[in-house]
Order: structure tokens, then sequence, then C-alpha cells
């Protein structure tokens, strides 16, 4: 039977049970019909259980709606029709909090996703840990700042630097540290900034973690090129007249004498104006000197901005070939040279990068002096992020891990007649093409300078 009313419907069935529940008790007591009795008692219990499951429809309905709301299933629908007014608005407002979770759920999964993307593009290092190391979230700056393509545990980082992952584990809240890691050709000077937060009973610690080797770099060299700017001027502002005066006064002595000579009474007062004339010439001599000496430090703070062109790499390892070839040939070193691909190609300043391959290679001939069969290999490729290496490589004598740190220090030299600028002038001009020059040596066995664009 369809009633069109759920009062209705309850009241009609209700009536219904009494009915029969009446017509069971007239059976019993005035009539011997048991076949009869027997059946109105099975219709009885039969329209019981289909009142009940009725009126349950109710409880069903909220049961259903709240497992909906329980496991985010927003596809389900309720509608009660033909049950009367109350069940209609029933359905209406079950409708309307279903479209309101909707709405939540898809607007916080917008927020996730707009949040997941900001964080997956900004420019340093997000990873956020529990305490026991296992990771929740890390972006892909981490990513490939640490050269991984996943994450699950800090624990897999010991490879990468121990000391990394034993500072990421006791950083405090609110705490910045400094690490620094040396991996091969590479050295990173990481800066790390932690902060904690609770999300329901887990405590996750988040910290940024930036690479700034490149900003120390550069700020160290602009201190170095202020320092000089200045000592130059100071030396060569009182170095200068020196020279001048002494010239001059190294001059009117040579007139002196060769005007006067005849009338100089005996020869103690010729010698003595021999070790005047010998000793301003000395002052003049080292003066100028150290003028030529100072206006080589100078070439530090004068490097000419890059005139970028595009150039084959196998051309400009012959051409440094060339000019080296004689000095090579002396001192019986094998040169090797290899670019892969064949036709790489840089986008540089052509005469200044051969400046950096001559300054290296010249160092390079220097440390193998005492090497037996030495050898320099130039190496070009482009490595796992894209970006083109030029590695020289050579044998000799290698660099000490405490003096490694030093090369690229202005002024600093482990060379008896050594300047101490080749070094810092080369990776100023790598800088000024956007690069960095690094070091790795491994003593007696090889020594690794890396070029990379």
């Amino acid at each position: 039977m369809d009633f069109k009313n759920f009062r209705i419907s309850v009241i009609l069935r209700v009536l219904a049970v009494v009915a029969n529940a009446f017509l069971i008790m007239w059976l019993i007591f005035t009539s011997s019909y048991y076949f009869t009795t027997l059946l109105a008692v099975g219709i009885a219990i039969y329209q019981v259980i289909i009142l009940i499951q009725f009126v349950e429809t109710t409880n069903t309905l909220l049961t259903n709606f709240l497992e909906s709301l329980r496991y985010s299933d927003f596809s389900r629908t309720f509608e009660i029709k033909g049950l009367g007014y109350s069940f209609d608005r029933l359905t209406e407002s079950f409708s309307i909090v279903i479209d309101d979770f909707r709405k939540v759920r898809e607007e916080r999964e917008q927020n996730y996703f707009y949040l997941e993307t900001v964080v997956e593009h900004i420019g340093f290092g997000l990873i956020s840990y529990r305490e026991d190391g296992v990771v929740e979230l890390i972006n892909n700056s981490t990513k490939k700042l640490f050269k991984i393509t996943s994450l699950k545990n800090l624990s897999e980082l010991e490879s990468f630097s121990p000391d990394l992952v034993a500072k990421l584990m006791t950083i405090s809240n609110g705490e910045s540290i400094m690490v620094k890691i040396h991996k091969q050709d590479t050295i990173l000077q990481l800066a790390i900034f932690a902060t904690e937060f609770k999300v329901a009973d887990r405590l996750i610690r988040m910290a940024t973690i930036k690479d700034i080797q490149n900003e120390l770099e550069e700020n160290e060299m602009e201190s170095w090129q202020k320092l000089i700017r200045v000592l130059t001027h100071e030396i060569m502002n009182s170095i200068t007249p020196i020279a001048s005066i002494t010239q001059t006064l190294n001059i009117m002595i040579k007139e002196v004498r060769s005007t006067y000579s005849s009338a100089i009474p005996n020869n103690t007062e010729l010698e003595t104006i021999d070790e005047i004339e010998l000793a301003i010439e000395t002052i003049h001599k080292r003066s100028t000197g150290l003028l030529h000496f100072v206006e080589s430090y100078r070439d530090l703070t004068r490097i000419p901005a890059p005139k970028f062109s595009i150039f084959s790499v196998r051309t400009l390892f012959e051409n440094v070939k060339g000019l080296m070839k004689n000095e090579m040939q002396n001192h019986n070193i094998q040169y090797i040279t290899s670019t892969t691909p064949e036709n790489l190609e840089l986008s540089a300043d052509e005469q200044l990068i051969e400046q950096v391959l001559i300054n290296l290679l010249k160092n390079a001939i220097q440390a193998l002096e005492k090497t037996g069969n030495p050898r320099i290999e130039l190496n070009a490729f482009i490595d796992l992020n894209g970006k083109i290496n030029i590695q020289m490589i050579d044998n000799g004598q290698g660099i000490l891990p405490e003096v490694l740190d030093k090369i690229f220090v202005p002024f600093f030299t482990t060379k008896p007649k050594g300047s101490g600028i080749g070094l810092s002038l080369s990776r100023q001009i790598l800088r000024l093409h956007g690069g960095t020059l690094t070091a790795h040596s491994d003593p007696d066995v090889e020594t690794v300078f890396t070029l990379k664009f």
C-alpha cells in the first residue's frame, strides 16, 4: 500500500494491527476455526514487523547520513518521497548539510593543493619530520639539494652527511645553525632554522634549509675587493712620489758627477757620491717594483664584464693546448681532453674562460714537477642538473685538507714566488658568468678543479 503521508500510514498500520488483534480474540473465544485463528496470528505478526521497519526508516536514514559524514562520502543522496511535509524538510536538510560538507571539503582540498604548490615552488629547502626522524613533508628544493627523489626517514641521509642528520635530530625550536658539507667538488654551506608544533598528539619539527655558499663567496669577494681598492690606493699614493723623487735625484746626481767630477778633491768623496747614487737607485728600484706588485693586485677589482658568445668547448680545449703545448712537452706531461657530447657548446666570454684554464694548467704543471708519469685531463660534460661542467684533473702532489679551504682567498699561496691572486681571479671570473669554481683533492692521487656554468 502506497501512503502519501507518514502519519496516516502509521495510524492505518496501527489500526490494522489492532483490528487484527480483535479478530484473533473473537476467533479464540467465539469459534473453533483454529486454522483461521493461526492465519490471523501470522498476519498480525507480519503487520507488527512491517510497522517496526516502517517506523525505523528514519533511524536508518540518520545512520546512513552520519556514516556518510564520518567517512566523508558525499556522493550519496538522501531523498524521502511521499511521506509528508516533515520528511520533505528532513530530505532538504540532509541535502543542505551534505552540500555544505562537500563545499568545505572542496575548499579544504583546494587550500591543501594551493599550499602544496607554494611549498613545492619556494626557493629554499623545507622538510618536516617527527621526533623519530619519520619525514612527513619534503619539497622539491630539498630533493634537488640532497639529490634524492624521495625521503621517508632522516636516517636515509646518513650517506649524504651524518653531521647533517645529527644536527637535524637535535636542533631546538627556534634555533638557527650552520652545517658545512664537502661533497667531492662541491661545498655546501647550509643555514638551517627549525620550529616545532603539534598536530594531534604528534610533535612535528619543521626545518628550512638554504645553501648560502654562493652568497658567502660573493660577500667575501666584495669585501676583499673593497679592501684591495683601499690598500692599493693608499700604497700607490704613498709610493708614487717616492719613485718619482728618486728618479729625479738619480738624474741630478749623474749630472753633478759629470759636471763636477774633476773638481772633487779626493776619491773618498767620489765613493760617498757613488754610495748615495746606489742607495737612491735601490730605493727607486724597490718603489717601482712595489708599484708593479700593487698594480697586479688591482686586477682583482678590474675584471671586465664578460662578453658572451657561443663557442665550441672542443675548440676552447684545442686553443689552450696550443698555448701550453711547449711547456707541457718540456715537463713530459700527458695531456688528455674529452668532450661529451663532442659538439658541446658554451655561452660565455671565451677569452676570460681561456684565461681561467691557463691559470689552472700552470698550477697543475707546477704540482706535477715531482710526479712520475704526470698527467692532466680536461673533461667537459653536462651533469645531472643539466649544467655544463669543465673539469681539470691532475695526478700531482695535491692540496692538503687544511689548505683546501684557503686556496681561493686573495693573497694566500703555498708557492714561494706566488702572488695568491690566480685562483681568486679565476673564481671571480666564474662568478661573473653566474657559475662556480670548486676544488677537490686527494693528495698524491688526484686533484680536481670544476668549472660549473
